[in-house]
């Protein structure tokens, strides 16, 4: 059973920045280092979207909205995936959730950007 644990959320002004981070642990050594890991969102009243994803090779795919402004990393040793988040909008409010492989997925964690 995969288990996912994500912490970093929080409150900040626009144009702040915020790490978020995501540690797996559980399932086998191969699910753990072969799947792609990534964040999604739900902000209030709207579907779960894609924030970005990285692979186990490290070729990242990033939703138009977060081009330019996020970066995700992964260390593959530690099964961990990074979502820095640099100038913040209050649109990009919303629960953040992080996911490995499409399967399994963390509890979320609250970012909220204010005007």
């Amino acid at each position: 059973q995969v288990q996912l644990v994500e912490s970093g959320g929080g409150l900040v002004q626009a144009g702040g920045s915020l790490r978020l981070s995501c540690t797996a642990s559980g399932g086998s050594i191969f699910i753990l280092v072969s799947s792609f890991m990534g964040w999604y969102r739900a902000a209030p009243g709207k579907q779960r979207e894609l924030v970005a994803t990285i692979t186990a090779r490290g070729i990242a795919n990033y939703a138009d909205s977060v081009k330019e402004r996020f970066i995700i990393s992964r260390d593959s040793t530690r099964s961990t995936v990074y979502l820095q988040m640099n100038s913040l909008k209050p649109e990009d409010t919303a629960v953040y959730y992080c996911t490995l492989g499409g399967r399994s997925w963390g509890q979320g964690t609250q970012v909220t950007v204010s005007s």
